[in-house]
């Protein structure tokens, strides 16, 4: 069978065509998927826990100011990996993303140890000082070393929940089995005659059910999502005076952000930092919110005076200031950094 002149042309025409790969589209093709990992239970931009509502409007602004080009999947409570295994794989480039409690950290890090001193935060605007001062340079510093970023400083205070009676003042924990969250709040706790029971505040609901533990220190957010108001009698709030302020800032592997073009990297950093206003109001929120979310359950609402936090400023400067001091590498400088943020 002949071919005509035009039918060669239009066969090689068809040949070149095929030869070539359908592409994506460009936006689709560029779209850069990032995970983010965290222990409290899950929630939307709106609704929930204010640290998982963190992740969500952090995801969606920056999906939007990236047109796309970098999308988030977000795991709650602990369903991609559990809370402590969370900064160490952000360190090998095994996850993107976590809203951390640092001091979770401290055991391997013990510079962070100071994220959750006991008494040395007293207002979350004290707190937030911390980004523009030494020691937040410090610490900054120390997370870079182990391929970390901070992208939004986020400080949450915190009460207890007891089984069996009220805790208020240092004496009150004397034989009891209580968790602090951290090394240097356990040192205290310890000092104050307290038997340390170490676990995540997201195993704290089945401990102080059980009896492995009598009482708990946690976040004001914590004690209302992970429920404790089932299973205590007691609570003492953080909408007065705490001596119980922990760093739980929403985190990147360095890996992951110097993956990024210098604009998706400036997004980033900006949108992390707009949500620094939004975390102090809403942790402030909670520290109210919980006095009467455990009226509503039949627990018993104290809150913490003056004189009480006197007392355990004291046994806190004796004992998990001075171990800090005195055993972390560069200790006393750091604490003074700290102590000189009015």
């Amino acid at each position: 069978m002949k071919i005509s002149k035009m039918g060669w042309i239009l066969s090689f025409v068809l040949i070149g065509l095929l030869s070539f790969p359908v592409l994506p589209p460009a936006h689709a093709a560029d779209a850069k998927v990032l995970k983010i990992s965290h222990q409290w239970p899950s929630g939307t931009a709106d609704k929930g826990d204010f640290r998982a509502r963190i992740a969500h409007k952090f995801a969606q602004e920056v999906e939007k100011r990236t047109n796309g080009s970098l999308k988030f999947e977000i795991y709650p409570a602990g369903s991609l990996m559990k809370a402590k295994q969370q900064f160490d794989a952000m360190e090998r480039g095994a996850l993107d993303m976590s809203v951390f409690p640092l001091a979770y950290q401290g055991g391997k890090i013990p510079m962070v140890n100071i994220t959750l001193m006991p008494a040395l935060i007293t207002s979350y605007e004290q707190g937030l000082r911390w980004k523009t001062a030494p020691i937040g340079a410090e610490l900054s510093k120390e997370l870079d070393k182990h391929g970390v970023r901070i992208v939004t400083w986020v400080w949450q205070a915190g009460g207890n929940v007891s089984r069996d009676k009220p805790i208020l003042n240092p004496a009150d924990v004397s034989g009891l089995k209580v968790r602090g969250a951290g090394k240097s709040i356990e040192v205290m706790l310890k000092a104050a005659g307290g038997a340390i029971v170490s676990i995540p505040s997201s195993e704290g609901y089945s401990a102080m059910q059980s009896g492995v533990a009598d009482a708990m220190w946690t976040s004001s957010a914590s004690l209302i999502s992970y429920r404790l108001y089932e299973v205590a009698k007691h609570v003492t709030t953080a909408q007065n005076k705490s001596f119980w302020f922990m760093f739980e800032p929403l985190l990147m592997a360095k890996s992951t952000y110097d993956s990024l073009t210098p604009e998706q990297q400036k997004i980033v950093t900006e949108v992390g930092a707009s949500l620094d206003s939004f975390a102090m109001k809403s942790a402030k929120e909670d520290d109210i919110l919980v006095a009467d979310v455990y009226a509503k359950a039949g627990v018993a609402v104290h809150d913490m005076d003056e004189v009480a936090f006197t007392k355990w400023r004291k046994i806190a400067k004796e004992s998990a200031w001075k171990e800090y001091a005195t055993k972390v590498k560069d200790g006393k400088r750091l604490m003074d950094l700290a102590i000189s943020v009015k």
